[in-house]
């Protein structure tokens, strides 16, 4: 309570007043966009379950966790499983093909979805332009199983390659599947092969916004098709380009499970086996739950290092980044 010139004032009551107003704002906007969030708690309860929740998880990692004790009641060991990362040469050896093999395709794979959007954004036919677009897209909705199977029917001792080198060139046949040299180059054209038509549609998307009357402008100046690339295609792809670079980043030490492990056999397994697939033979083979969980948070934490560098980086040079 305050008096002043006789006025009698009760302020507690003001926060009080203020709180019961965003309370009521708050619950008549739910009630008002009620159908939009039922639209969005599917993907939200998604996200929840099988996202964050199993994130707990990884308190195993800091465990010689057990089945049979469960969470609560295994051993405590630290930092012992990520010293182990370290320590085991099989674990450096599987790092370092990891990291080559995301090298490789960030060198060679990331840039063809580019190269293609921009080839077909210089196609005027618009029916041949849709033709080719579906043609190119489609492998994207094959499953890696059915890649792999047309692979290996194709580089098998036996199979069609084989078949076609041998009257033409008298080659004898090579071994594709269980050379360890052909292993990554053959990892790469498959997810050029699959992916690359599906990744144009971003480009594509960004390329549509370009205003025409910029290339309009170019021709008048004299410049031919590649400098209109150059000067106007290019940057405009530019914001586009890092923001995926910095994504693909983040997942550097992620390689495709579902892929190398159905190439994987035992001649290719030295050069072959990667983080992926290492956690699922010894976490999940052998039952080494503890040291697959802390493989697997490692690789979490690297990806977000990553990613907050690149982002700053592009951000110290002028772009948006993604956050």
């Amino acid at each position: 309570m305050k008096t002043t010139n006789g006025t009698t004032v009760q302020t507690a009551a003001v926060p009080k007043l203020i709180v019961s107003r965003k309370g009521r704002k708050l619950k008549d906007r739910l009630w008002r966009e009620r159908y939009l969030f039922l639209l969005l708690m599917p993907g939200l309860l998604y996200f929840i379950i099988y996202r964050y929740v199993p994130m707990l998880g990884n308190i195993i990692a800091f465990q010689d966790y057990s089945p049979f004790r469960g969470f609560l009641n295994s051993d405590w060991v630290g930092l012992k499983h990520f010293k182990t990362i370290f320590s085991d040469q099989e674990v450096i050896r599987v790092l370092w093909n990891t990291l080559l093999l995301s090298l490789l395709q960030i060198a060679f794979a990331f840039p063809v979805p580019i190269i293609l959007a921009i080839m077909l954004n210089e196609i005027k036919n618009e029916l041949f332009k849709r033709i080719v677009q579906s043609i190119i897209y489609l492998p994207h909705f094959l499953s890696w199983v059915v890649v792999i199977g047309i692979v290996t029917i194709f580089l098998k001792t036996e199979g069609m390659v084989n078949r076609v080198l041998d009257p033409l060139f008298g080659m004898e046949p090579i071994s594709f599947l269980q050379q360890p040299g052909w292993f990554m180059p053959l990892i790469i054209l498959e997810v050029i092969w699959k992916e690359a038509g599906w990744g144009t549609i971003i480009f594509l998307a960004t390329l549509s916004g370009i205003n025409p009357a910029l290339y309009e402008a170019a021709v008048v100046d004299g410049a031919n098709r590649w400098r209109q690339i150059w000067h106007i295609t290019l940057p405009a792809l530019r914001s586009t380009i890092i923001i995926l670079f910095i994504l693909r980043l983040g997942t550097v030490l992620d390689s495709g499970f579902e892929q190398v492990f159905l190439m994987l056999n035992p001649f290719t397994m030295d050069v072959g086996n990667v983080l992926d697939t290492f956690v699922y033979f010894k976490g999940i083979q052998k039952a080494d739950f503890s040291f697959g969980t802390a493989v697997g948070l490692f690789k979490s934490v690297i990806g977000l290092i990553l990613i907050l560098v690149a982002n700053r980086v592009a951000k110290k040079f002028g772009d948006e980044g993604v956050f």
